[in-house]
């Protein structure tokens, strides 16, 4: 049974990453790509869906982990576990800089002896593939073999597990001062094994990568070492080849345990990675940005008519929707999807969320070229064409289609960086004919988006009821934090979603408008908008304390999922969740009073 989501681990070499227990476990992992099919399932299954287990044998009393951490401003795990024999340090990567799709596993002895076990089953696609497994020798020594269709992994070990049934078990001893290192690589199978990598070397360097970048981010206030590994996350859900930024390393992790809200986001939602670079622009990250722009003209281009919400990783505009009926799901959840059915919506907000990144990334001195400034520009002819169209909006809504409030917001958003464009930098365009739609959209928004009965802006137009989008509003600069219209919202917000425990839900799922059964826990970057919300309208105290209960509810290693459930005090939904970070990153900036942009 798969551990709680809390109590894993993220390990990543920028193309994709591991999810590690806390009981030693790598319960999901897909090679080469975040995208790719897992090697590893066993956190939507059973250790039948594959695993790699490495821990203190059984026969060893008494163990039990007494610590366990990133080395400083990396993604080097390191766990310290202690027995009635002896102590021994693990330390878990995935090599980085070396293209080489690897996870490196090393114990050190410190004190004593203690005999450590490791359980190896390897299930190609999603668990539903059994790999012929063989030993195998080249000039490095021993090694085993695991292949099935296109792909196959080797592993390098001092002493290799011996087959059991359809896993490879085995055992070692470690003492004092020794240390044991193993190696498992994917490759595609047409080819040989890579050779033996030398780990002191690729730790120096995994190290000294991270540690690097990490060095380059702006830190400010009291919440510096969880908005830097955060950062870090925003970083690592990033391709280092294409820019492609995934919302999460994970596919299926319920939002409500037991039901159905099960997502793969393994994808590049635009909305998302335009996000994520602004909270990246704002401390000093400005080369991820530019890699990602990049991204984005590869991605577009074409025709905008065809513009998706999503893509793969690099680019990829083909994700459909299956269900993968051979996995029980994390905690009974079903049913287990890969691809995403959301790729073909329409959702009138994404074009402004990328205007407005792209915008902070011109504010901040980058030129546009022959291809980035005509990209936008056709852009804004799309939310011309699409102006008189309802959408499914932010959350991706499976119901009917809506006028909703925040998507047309981002459609004015998005005209308005295209008038700054042109007024304030001198990039040509039809600015008049902006001017003129933006100003319609406002005085509809207002007229349709605000309710005068029950003082808020509204999910949708003519309706009653809210939606934590509407957080946004003054994100983007429609309306000041502290317009007594955003006010009233707020007020709005806080009776009709905001729970006891201070989060904030997305909307009340119970209006059926998402078209989906059961319900689901608070969203957390919802709540972050909120602590930015009473922050920017001088509500200092309340934004402090929700900040601290937030981030209070990070694992021992600074990362988040999508949802927190506050009734078992656990995490719900895909890990660790690209969204969570970068409005955990906003909130403490507006906490700390750092101004974001121009509008803020």
């Amino acid at each position: 049974m798969p551990s709680p989501i809390e109590d894993y681990a993220l390990i990543s070499d920028l193309h994709t990453g591991a999810l590690l227990s806390r009981d030693g476990s790598m319960d999901w992992l897909c090679f080469p790509r975040y995208d790719s099919d897992s090697a590893f399932a066993a956190l939507l299954g059973t250790e039948d869906h594959g695993r790699w287990l490495l821990a203190p044998a059984s026969s060893e009393s008494g163990a039990a982990v007494v610590g366990r951490k990133y080395v400083d401003s990396t993604f080097v795990l390191q766990t310290h576990w202690r027995t009635d024999a002896g102590e021994v340090l693990v330390t878990e990567y995935m090599p980085v800089g070396d293209r080489r799709a690897s996870v490196v596993r090393r114990v050190e002895g410190i004190s004593g002896r203690v005999t450590m076990s490791h359980e190896l089953e390897i299930r190609f696609g999603y668990g539903s593939i059994l790999p012929w497994v063989s030993k195998a020798h080249d000039d490095d020594g021993e090694l085993l073999l695991a292949i099935a269709g296109p792909d196959a992994l080797v592993l390098r070990a001092p002493e290799l597990p011996k087959a059991s049934g359809h896993s490879h078990i085995g055992e070692f001893t470690v003492e004092e001062q020794q240390t044991y290192d193993m190696e498992l690589v994917w490759y595609p199978s047409h080819r040989e094994p890579p050779e033996q990598v030398d780990v002191d070397q690729t730790l120096k360097d995994t190290i000294g990568y991270w540690q690097d970048w990490g060095s380059n981010c702006i830190d400010r206030g009291r919440h510096d070492a969880i908005v830097q590994r955060s950062l870090l996350v925003l970083r690592a859900l990033t391709h280092e080849d294409t820019g492609g930024i995934v919302a999460a390393a994970t596919t299926s992790l319920p939002e409500t345990f037991g039901g159905v809200r099960n997502w793969d986001y393994r994808y590049c939602w635009l909305r998302d990675a335009a996000l994520t670079l602004k909270a990246m622009m704002t401390h000093g990250l400005q080369d991820e940005a530019l890699q990602w722009r990049n991204w984005l003209l590869r991605a577009v281009a074409g025709d905008t008519g065809d513009l998706q919400i999503m893509y793969g990783v690099a680019g990829e505009r083909r994700l459909p929707e299956r269900e993968l009926d051979h996995l029980p799901g994390y905690a009974d959840s079903t049913p287990v999807r890969i691809g995403n059915g959301a790729v073909a919506q329409y959702q009138a907000d994404v074009v402004g969320e990328v205007m407005v990144s792209l915008e902070k990334l011109r504010e901040l001195g980058v030129k546009e070229d022959h291809f980035s400034w005509p990209l936008q520009r056709a852009l804004l002819t799309y939310v011309e064409e699409n102006y008189d169209k309802k959408d499914h909006g932010i959350w991706e809504m499976r119901g009917e289609k809506q006028y909703f409030t925040h998507s047309r917001v981002m459609m004015w958003a998005a005209l308005n960086s295209g008038v700054r464009a042109v007024r304030d930098h001198g990039l040509e365009g039809p600015v008049e004919k902006w001017e003129e739609l933006q100003d319609k959209l406002h005085t509809e928004i207002m007229e349709h988006g605000y309710n005068q009965e029950i003082g808020s802006f509204t999910q949708t137009y003519g309706s009653t009821h809210v939606d934590a989008s509407l957080l946004q509003l003054p994100q983007v600069g429609f309306i000041d934090y502290d317009d007594e219209r955003m006010l009233s919202t707020v007020r709005r917000l806080e009776k009709d979603l905001v729970l006891d425990s201070g989060l904030i839900l997305r909307y009340r799922t119970e209006s059926g408008m998402d078209g989906l059964a059961g319900e689901e826990h608070p969203f957390l970057a919802c709540s972050f908008w909120l602590v930015e919300q009473y922050a920017r309208s001088n509500r200092f105290d309340e934004a402090n304390a929700l900040m601290d209960k937030l981030v209070g509810f990070c694992n021992e290693l600074g990362l988040m999922s999508e949802e927190y459930d506050t009734d078992k005090m656990r995490m719900a939904g895909n890990f660790p969740q690209a969204f969570s970070h970068l409005a955990l990153v906003r909130a403490a900036d507006a906490v700390h009073g750092i101004k974001k942009d121009p509008k803020d």
